[in-house]
């Protein structure tokens, strides 16, 4: 199946390529893109994360694109839609969610992928709703929630299934956008 590529003014968000397996994986394996993480990860761990992320791709026909900035192919990071794949109180759902190398925080481009990858969403896949989540201390990713127009829903925060009771990140916020 040919996914699509989405381009911005400075970005391209891509799919995958097999030479994207070494940089993404230094990418999971940075402890500061990690900090909100239960752990940095492993190259194998990496690699499976990949190959989730492709599968998901070849059965829902979206995931999380390469992104990458189209003056010089630089590879920031990945950004994208994947189904919820978890039961919680608003599931089923699809989530946007972004992980991106620590040099190309703060320049505006998780915003800018960001508002291609919903606009995606709401155009392409004609959804009606998507969320994001993350743990309470990562006001970065909420204030990115929060420019791109989405609303926190705290009657919807909640404790993430896939972490242990009493496990410091297992608290999250939620936030929510509607299709236009």
């Amino acid at each position: 199946m040919d996914f699509p590529s989405l381009t911005t003014e400075r970005l391209l968000l891509r799919p995958w390529r097999h030479d994207d397996l070494v940089p993404f994986a230094a990418l999971n394996a940075d402890a500061e893109v990690m900090r909100h993480f239960p752990a940095c990860m492993s190259r194998e761990e990496s690699d499976l994360l990949a190959a989730r992320i492709l599968q998901h791709f070849d059965e829902q026909g979206f995931g999380q694109w390469i992104v990458e900035r189209r003056s010089d192919g630089a590879f920031i990071g990945v950004l994208g839609l994947a189904r919820v794949s978890f039961e919680a109180a608003f599931t089923p759902a699809v989530e946007i969610g972004w992980r991106f190398n620590v040099a190309y925080w703060r320049q505006g481009y998780a915003l800018e992928a960001a508002r291609a990858a919903l606009d995606f969403a709401f155009d392409q896949l004609k959804l009606d709703e998507v969320v994001a989540f993350t743990v309470p201390a990562n006001l970065p990713s909420q204030g990115l929630m929060q420019r791109l127009g989405m609303q926190r829903d705290e009657a919807g925060d909640f404790e993430h299934p896939r972490l242990p009771e009493g496990h410091a990140l297992r608290p999250h916020v939620l936030y929510r956008i509607r299709r236009p």
